[in-house]
């Protein structure tokens, strides 16, 4: 089996509006001997939201193949109709506040966090 490193996540804004879309990288290193895929995941979570949000939302995913000792950069683009939910009058809304970004190989296996703020 492979094993990977997740390592300099980055953020190339730390707040957003809706007319904005936001650019998360981070390095994808196989650490192991043996050539392997690795399906990374992005993860949200809403830190103040007006009704009760999952603890971790899946908004992203993607497969990168790599050869022993390779590195990647991912990238992710991230806009504002991905923090949006319904609320209480079932309207879809993103409202404004800190958003915790999650970055791993499962919901379970989280290697990578960092914030991010909506605001109008």
């Amino acid at each position: 089996y492979s094993s990977f490193e997740y390592t300099d996540l980055q953020l190339h804004r730390t707040t957003f509006t809706s007319k904005d879309t936001v650019l998360l990288s981070f390095k994808l290193t196989n650490t192991s001997t043996v050539a392997g895929d690795e399906v990374v995941q992005l993860y949200t979570h809403d830190e103040l939201a007006s009704i009760a949000r999952p603890v971790k939302e899946l908004k992203g995913f993607q497969r990168v193949s790599l050869q022993p000792g390779e590195a990647k950069t991912v990238f992710f683009k991230l806009h504002a109709s991905m923090f949006a939910f319904p609320n209480e009058e079932m309207v879809e809304v993103t409202e404004p506040g800190a958003f915790r970004l999650m970055v791993g190989g499962s919901s379970k296996d989280i290697r990578l966090r960092t914030m991010l703020e909506y605001v109008r």
